[in-house]
């Protein structure tokens, strides 16, 4: 597998709890983050160690080999490092197609489940 993309940005909860949101992401109703697009489709959870790595199956039917791998780090306080790396097989999407999947991703995770924690 090849690295696609990759961003971190801080989270301001701890590790376990923003673990708990990407292992669960449908636990809260009143409080959906994972919105997902009509081309898109609920991830299945490949790997999963608490509370610190989380990894994804593809959102995107059309590249159903894609993954997303989430490191979690505690920042030193009460908040958590968050990593995403998208993960693809060659060849790699073009690069229309890479950076609609980039986008997505952190519109997702550094947008909208921050959103959730009140940021």
């Amino acid at each position: 597998m090849l690295e696609a993309g990759s961003r971190t940005r801080s989270q301001p909860p701890p590790p376990a709890i923003v673990f708990e949101a990407l292992t669960e992401p449908d636990r809260d109703p009143a409080r959906p983050w994972l919105r997902l697009l009509d081309d898109e489709q609920s991830p299945q959870i490949l790997q999963a160690k608490q509370p610190r790595l989380v990894v994804w199956s593809s959102l995107w039917p059309r590249r159903p080999d894609a993954q997303v791998r989430f490191d979690l780090m505690s920042d030193g306080g009460e908040g958590t490092q968050l990593r995403w790396t998208l993960l693809v097989a060659e060849p790699l999407p073009d690069p229309s197609l890479l950076g609609h999947l980039r986008k997505r991703l952190n519109e997702l995770i550094n947008a909208n489940l921050r959103y959730t924690f009140g940021q």
